[in-house]
């Protein structure tokens, strides 16, 4: 199931001239409109709700968060990528067939969304968002899946449009900072609790949580397992 569609952006694309006043983009622009991309390419969504799903990862550059559990560091630093356009990452998309695309990072609201959720849509798939949340939300984007971190906190604005709530736990801090950030979200959010990968210890504990509170769920890192990207 996916969630009502959300566009959070401008209703014309505008941007910032060198004076610092507002100019409009003109909507063909929009796939011209460039992106540091990491990495991109079709695999098998790993975790969260919709695990197991056949997916197109787009995973752009630029983190001011830093988890220090973090599998991607290199993720981190904007500089050192690829550039690529949002006609060339449609291409690709296109190209695979894929139903689904999954937008991550490093932090993606670093970057404004909108051109490249816009051009994605013309394809018909549905577009996910995996986001801490430190920035503002933008885009058109079918499903976000919220994972916040203690260190740097999500803003207000962005709950009232989770779709999935998923919190990386470590130690019991991480299960009560889960239980404040779910009592903002929207009835209906899907609510997971994921271990650390190397912190084995937070998997008995989280076990034990969702036996006594089974309005929450336990994502796996099942991508690992199956040994894909």
């Amino acid at each position: 199931m996916f969630g009502k569609l959300k566009a959070v952006g401008w209703n014309t694309l505008i941007r910032m001239n060198n004076s610092g006043s507002k100019e409009l983009v003109k909507e063909v622009d929009i796939w011209d409109v460039t992106y540091p991309i990491v990495e991109h390419f079709y695999t098998i969504q790993g975790e969260g709700a919709h695990a197991g799903k056949a997916s197109y990862f787009i995973r752009t550059a630029g983190c001011d968060v830093g988890c220090w559990w973090c599998d991607v560091k290199e993720s981190w630093e904007e500089e050192g990528h690829p550039v690529m356009k949002v006609s060339e990452l449609v291409e690709a998309v296109k190209q695979s067939k894929a139903p689904f695309v999954v937008i991550t990072g490093g932090e993606p609201l670093l970057h404004d969304l909108y051109p490249l959720t816009t051009a994605l849509h013309t394809l018909g798939v549905k577009i996910h968002i995996e986001t801490s949340g430190s920035w503002p939300l933008t885009g058109e984007l079918d499903w976000i899946t919220l994972s916040p971190k203690r260190f740097k906190k999500p803003t207000d604005d962005i709950f009232e449009f989770v779709d999935e709530l998923k919190v990386v736990v470590l130690t019991k801090k991480d299960l009560a900072w889960a239980e404040e950030n779910a009592a903002k979200c929207p009835k209906g959010t899907v609510l997971l609790l994921q271990p650390e990968w190397d912190t084995p210890k937070s998997i008995p504990l989280i076990v034990d949580y969702v036996k006594k509170n089974p309005h929450w769920g336990i994502s796996l890192q099942t991508h690992k397992y199956l040994q894909v990207p």
